[in-house]
């Protein structure tokens, strides 16, 4: 069977290079990685990582770990970290938790501690220090995505900031009459991104001299389905209605797109909507957001673990440098928010 000396013979390369070429680890020339990768393929040679893995205590696999694969934010973080690993040369071990306790524990205190993979990724996880301490002790580099994590790495955007922006974004429009759609109780569990996103809210109200009226405080699921029975309460029960809305997510603030146009409201001539993540949606809805680039986020995520990793992170038994790294978001103004209009809103139809 061809093996690796046989590459580099017809690579005239050493069997190292070839082995850095190969797996894309270490400093080789763009020529000789070619040279490499050519030789390679006219022997049909394909480097094995399993060998590889037994001298390197390496398995060229990352654990990611999601609460929810089927939401758009875990989905879309999921596609950036696979496609920066791709390119890389590792594979992708997904963890898909639900909302079973048990399953968080197994994947915590058993599978992720097992000799699979070599670094791990954990989304809008808020671990406890004995899960992240059970994983550096067995010298498995940690970034979480969504929130601090002590003694791992992080990456996170600032979440009441960009509630604080998304408001003020309205009032600078000349709204005052703004309702704010948050996630429920379920999802202040790990880093209570509702509270902190709705903190902002209150914080840009406040500081305008806006009110903030109780009943158009509400919640939903963070789905289109959930917001759309949600808003049409809101616009529906209340004596007055607001002539904008913040949602905490895109997918509530389309659900309410949604509920709106069943009252014969026009977006945004009688109430304008404004959401939170840069849904691949948003353009099909004219959506204004703060876009927090989700893929890119994960593939940081992969970057940084992958630099722990070629650095010797793990043989030296070391861990990865605690750091709590701030994404950057951008507003994206579309056709959803515009200056309140002064035409009066009709009732519900039937």
């Amino acid at each position: 069977m061809t093996g690796i000396k046989d590459v580099a013979v017809r690579a005239g390369l050493s069997v190292a290079t070839v082995s850095r070429a190969l797996s894309g680890k270490g400093n080789v020339s763009p020529a000789s990685r070619e040279r490499a990768r050519a030789a390679a393929a006219e022997l049909g040679f394909v480097l094995s990582y399993h060998a590889s893995s037994l001298a390197s205590g390496r398995t060229h696999n990352v654990g990611l770990v999601v609460p929810s694969v089927h939401r758009w934010f875990y989905s879309a973080v999921v596609e950036g970290a696979s496609a920066a690993l791709l390119e890389a040369g590792y594979d992708l071990t997904l963890y898909n938790i639900g909302e079973n306790p048990q399953h968080r524990h197994s994947v915590f205190n058993d599978f992720l501690l097992r000799k699979r993979v070599d670094a791990v990724i954990a989304v809008s996880l808020e671990l406890s220090e004995d899960e992240i301490q059970q994983l550096l002790a067995v010298h498995r580099p940690i970034v979480g995505i969504g929130g601090p994590l002590p003694g791992a790495a992080t990456i996170r955007i600032d979440d009441f900031a960009i509630a604080e922006k998304a408001t003020n974004h309205l009032i600078g429009l000349g709204h005052s009459k703004i309702a704010h759609m948050t996630g429920d109780e379920a999802y202040e569990q790990d880093f209570k991104l509702p509270g902190t996103r709705r903190g902002g809210f209150e914080k840009a109200m406040h500081d305008a001299g806006c009110p903030v009226r109780p009943e158009w405080l509400v919640s939903a699921d963070f789905t289109i389905e959930g917001a759309y029975a949600t808003a049409r309460q809101l616009l529906a029960s209340a004596p007055e209605r607001p002539t904008a809305v913040f949602a905490a997510s895109d997918e509530m603030a389309i659900g309410t797109i949604l509920a709106a146009r069943d009252f014969g409201l026009r977006v945004p001539d009688d109430l304008s909507v404004i959401g939170i993540d840069g849904h691949d949606l948003g353009k099909v809805f004219g959506l204004t957001t703060i876009d927090q680039d989700a893929k890119g986020q994960g593939a940081l995520a992969v970057r940084t673990l992958l630099g722990a990793i070629n650095s010797g992170a793990i043989n030296s038994g070391l861990v990865l440098e605690a750091d709590d790294t701030r994404h950057p978001t951008k507003l994206v103004v579309r056709s959803s928010t515009a200056v309140p209009g002064d035409r009066r809103s009709v009732g519900p139809r039937g």
